[in-house]
């Protein structure tokens, strides 16, 4: 299975999927329709790639992309990761994780960085067998995700 780049024709069915999504863990949602107008919004955009696999469509993976001053090319930032849940486990996850890897490289991305919730080691242990590390590789230390809504 070869994920493909979602269009802003997608937008209805990648608004279902994060509702889906936030549903399944009990977080508050707009709901499909709000989420696909958004979606359709930032499609347009050169820093935003949604990625779609299988027909249904099955799965997706969301990437932003932002500057950075470390490297020079943008910061690969996976924001959604999702499958699903009656069709996982059949490596649809990791096909979209590496086409993910591949669309952030044909950037000109060398950082790929994720955001996992604590309680979710399923989804830790996913990101680690796939080389993503919660350790700062040169130091060993742990990396944190801190936020505040305004």
């Amino acid at each position: 299975m070869t994920p493909r780049r979602a269009t802003t024709a997608d937008a209805a069915a990648i608004g279902r999927m994060l509702h889906d999504f936030n549903t399944e863990f009990g977080e508050e949602t707009p709901g499909p329709e709000v989420l696909a107008q958004r979606v359709e919004r930032i499609l347009a955009r050169d820093d935003v790639v949604a990625l779609l696999a299988g027909d249904g469509p099955d799965g997706l993976a969301l990437l932003t992309f932002r500057p950075g001053v470390w490297s020079d090319g943008p910061v690969a930032l996976l924001e959604e990761l999702y499958v699903v849940p009656a069709l996982r486990n059949r490596r649809i996850g990791t096909a979209l994780l590496q086409r993910a890897f591949d669309v952030a490289r044909e950037q000109g991305s060398r950082y790929f960085e994720i955001n996992v919730d604590e309680g979710d080691v399923d989804a830790q242990r996913f990101y680690e067998r796939h080389g993503v590390r919660a350790t700062d590789p040169g130091t060993g230390e742990r990396a944190f995700y801190y936020f505040r809504e305004l």
